[in-house]
């Protein structure tokens, strides 16, 4: 089978779905691979270094999905790529379905079988193929290092010649993966860190890598499952906002991290609360890609309101794409070598991982929660 990695298009991306050393192991287990000549050079992979791994770079990316049995991409597919996919070709990548229904509804109809790793199940044995955990992580990370460097003071506690200086005050709203690593790194910076999560049962999680918890009694259960939230009844929702707008008062650096299943961001900071802020304080809305949690967020851009920086930036991984690529290649190999056999990859839908990230399938969209947005 033909593995083929066309040149990422969309405005700022820098990753590539398949980096060298992964190529090297799936060339190893059966498989003939080409790559679109430059798609690994904005991440630090020339393509010299593919063809050391006998990958076949081509320059005319038509040809190269044409001849493909197996497409893999960091973000979904455009029309035009779509259009170049032979039907019953695979596709393997992050899609987003609830956010690109277009693609979904054009994959379908080319019948594409398409895999959304962003879709896959948060279980013990899928761990080494969730894109969307590996890329979060980065996001929790580099949310941070920009709000050290936008804060007009030190994170850390300072012992100086002059006179001490205090630890600045982090509060990290959501403890999924991108939230605790948001701790963790603020951690590291000397921050004094804070954290809440509708889903009282991190509060072991978010004590582990040195936050403090704060949260409130939810009247019902704010767990969809797979280590995702659903949104809170009104009540538990007013209750929530009173918290949030208390320690966003106290604190230098609010750093924002929720998304409702994985997909689209809940306004948790009103205008009101950001008035409410100290001037000089910093707002990392990393929710920025579900539409933002923040109401005064823009979308890629970086505002000012009463004296508080919010700031709301798209695609934080590929600002990291050496290590966003290197990740992200390993999770779709993981994938691909998990299903292979005799040198194919062999479609199983009765196994959870397949059955959960199978989103379109011989010109029908089997996954439910896509289906019912299309019916809409």
């Amino acid at each position: 089978m033909r593995i083929v990695v066309p040149r990422e298009t969309a405005p700022g991306e820098r990753r590539v779905a398949l980096v060298p050393e992964s190529c090297k192991k799936l060339i190893q287990i059966g498989y003939d691979i080409a790559i679109q000549a430059g798609a690994g050079s904005a991440a630090g992979f020339p393509d010299q270094s593919y063809t050391d791994v006998n990958v076949s770079v081509k320059p005319d990316p038509v040809s190269l999905i044409a001849d493909a049995d197996v497409v893999l991409k960091v973000t979904a597919p455009t029309a035009d790529e779509i259009a170049c996919m032979k039907p019953g070709t695979i596709y393997i990548g992050s899609l987003m379905p609830l956010r690109h229904l277009a693609e979904v509804r054009t994959l379908a109809a080319r019948k594409v079988t398409a895999f959304a790793t962003d879709a896959i199940p948060r279980t013990t044995r899928a761990q080494s193929m969730d894109t969307l955990s590996s890329m979060a992580n980065l996001g929790g990370y580099k949310g941070v290092l920009l709000a050290a460097v936008e804060l007009n003071r030190y994170f850390p506690m300072l012992t100086t010649a002059a006179g001490m200086v205090f630890p600045a005050k982090v509060f990290v709203i959501g403890a999924g993966v991108a939230g605790l690593q948001a701790i963790a790194t603020a951690r590291r910076l000397g921050a004094n860190v804070v954290a809440t999560d509708v889903r009282p049962e991190v509060k072991e999680q978010i004590e582990s890598v040195g936050a403090k918890y704060v949260g409130i009694e939810l009247q019902e259960s704010a767990a969809a499952g797979g280590g995702y939230a659903r949104e809170l009844s009104d009540e538990d929702r007013k209750r929530q906002a009173e918290l949030l707008a208390a320690e966003c008062a106290n604190s230098d650096v609010v750093i924002t991290t929720a998304l409702i299943g994985g997909v689209f961001a809940p306004k948790l900071i009103s205008a009101d609360t950001v008035r409410r802020m100290k001037p000089g304080s910093v707002i990392v809305d990393l929710g920025a890609d579900g539409g933002g949690n923040c109401e005064l967020s823009k979308p890629g851009q970086t505002v000012e309101a009463g004296g508080v920086k919010i700031i709301a930036p798209l695609n934080l991984p590929s600002t990291v794409p050496y290590h966003a690529s290197l990740l992200f290649s390993r999770n779709l190999t993981s994938f691909i070598t998990a299903f292979t056999k005799d040198k194919q990859f062999h479609l199983d839908f009765t196994d959870d991982i397949q059955q959960g990230a199978v989103i379109t399938y011989d010109g029908d969209v089997k996954h439910q929660r896509t289906r019912e947005a299309l019916q809409k």
